[in-house]
């Protein structure tokens, strides 16, 4: 299920993203497994990560976006050029606490 979030929320987000640097590359090869699986882990690990899309064209972008969003059960936080800003909340001890 992917998360809801409020603009607050997303804002807070975007400001704590701010600083980070894209800890996944998706290539040309699109969106596989094995980079499914890096990207929960990262996700697991970090709670709010950015990825970068190498993708040419902006149809490619979105739609490789959003197979990440889908399968790691993420929420998109905020998307600019080549790269996106994704959150999940940990299930136990979260890292992040979302302003209401």
């Amino acid at each position: 299920m992917t998360p809801n979030l409020t603009p607050p929320q997303k804002r807070y987000l975007r400001g704590l993203a701010h600083a980070l640097k894209p800890v996944v590359l998706v290539g040309g090869k699109g969106v596989g497994e094995g980079l499914v699986a890096e990207t929960a882990a990262a996700l697991t690990i970090h709670e709010l990560i950015k990825i970068k899309v190498a993708a040419e064209d902006r149809e490619a972008r979105d739609l490789a976006i959003e197979q990440l969003l889908a399968a790691t059960q993420a929420a998109l936080v905020a998307r600019i050029g080549h790269v996106a800003v994704l959150y999940r909340a940990r299930a136990e001890k979260p890292l992040i606490a979302l302003p209401r």
